[in-house]
């Protein structure tokens, strides 16, 4: 097994450089650092997490805070996390919060000093509950986060419009023609939900339309099934639904078919999210797409920056686009 000693002799540098170039140090020049780097790489040696914990004082191990049911979006989130992680050397430890059960702020500190995480990914909802970012700063926890709207108190919050991409949405609706637009909304407690109704209304009211049905779920399939039956039994029934995230939009599609109502002849369905399901279901789902992966990489990275001293405050955003599938089409006439 290759040690450091061997990477050291084969470098021509002291096993106190060598370590110093596995732990980021500012004090390796550049060129030394290459060397390093290209002999690590040559005999393939992997650092013992144990001794670049006990050389650093830090565990390499960061934490995943979240409330999130969705599968479908809980699993590319993850994978950026790894990625990114496993890149620079750190391993994740996922931690789910309950808002409604106890104290979610202190559920996270206790998590946060239970598992000597060395910082925080926090993902909505629990990245905007009053007083958490205040409180793992206070701690002494690097935090960053990901937010459908602007939040203080953490290192580094990357921010996706969703406003904007709903107001997308309803451009979409308005240019096939529709005029019966229905909105099977996500949980009034949620941001993102509020961020994409109140971006689908105002992009509807762009064209002189307002909303003639609406619906509240919670993000999950039962909840839609039971909107959408009821936005499906109103009259007149409406031509095009925005449902609030996928699962929900096939909820919408599962409602119709049992109806007989044809997608997209008679009824126009489109979710968000841009989840691996929206190309699972028939027709294939019209829907927003969020570069989740993408966008934990993202601020995975910038947090690893800041707990290794290389803090970066340049804004970061996610851009969002309309992924046109079948599901989607003109306002029948006549």
């Amino acid at each position: 097994m290759t040690t450091i000693a061997d990477v050291a002799a084969r470098a021509g540098v002291s096993i106190r450089t060598v370590s110093r170039v596995l732990n980021r140090s500012p004090l390796v020049n550049a060129a030394t650092r290459d060397q390093v780097e290209a002999v690590v790489a040559e005999l393939q040696f992997r650092p013992s997490a144990r001794a670049r914990g006990l050389a650093t004082g830090r565990s390499f191990l960061l934490g995943l805070v979240h409330n999130d049911r969705n599968a479908l979006v809980l699993d590319p989130l993850q994978r950026g996390i790894v990625g990114a992680a496993a890149a620079r050397g750190y391993e994740l430890v996922v931690h789910p919060v309950a808002p409604g059960d106890g104290d979610p702020v202190a559920d996270v500190l206790d998590f946060a000093g239970r598992s000597r995480v060395d910082g925080v990914v926090v993902v909505p909802p629990i990245s905007g509950i009053a007083g958490m970012a205040e409180a793992l700063s206070e701690a002494g926890v690097p935090a960053v986060a990901l937010s459908s709207v602007a939040l203080s108190g953490y290192g580094a919050v990357l921010v996706s419009d969703e406003r904007g991409a709903a107001r997308a949405v309803a451009d979409h609706l308005a240019a096939l023609g529709h005029r019966r637009i229905a909105l099977l909304s996500g949980p009034a407690s949620a941001a993102s939900a509020r961020e994409r109704r109140a971006g689908f209304i105002a992009g509807l009211d762009d064209h002189g339309l307002t909303l003639r049905h609406e619906a509240e779920g919670d993000y999950g399939f039962d909840s839609g099934v039971a909107a959408a039956t009821r936005l499906l039994q109103a009259t007149p029934r409406p031509t095009a639904i925005f449902a609030g995230n996928d699962v929900m939009a096939a909820a919408v599609l599962k409602v119709a078919a049992s109806l007989a109502i044809d997608v997209p002849g008679d009824l126009s369905v489109i979710g968000f999210d841009g989840s691996i399901l929206a190309q699972m279901l028939t027709p294939a789902l019209t829907t927003v797409h969020r570069p989740i992966a993408d966008m934990a990489g993202a601020i995975t990275t910038r947090l690893i920056d800041r707990i290794e001293g290389a803090a970066d405050d340049s804004p970061l955003t996610a851009a969002l686009s309309l992924s046109v599938g079948g599901s989607c089409g003109p306002v029948r006439r006549g």
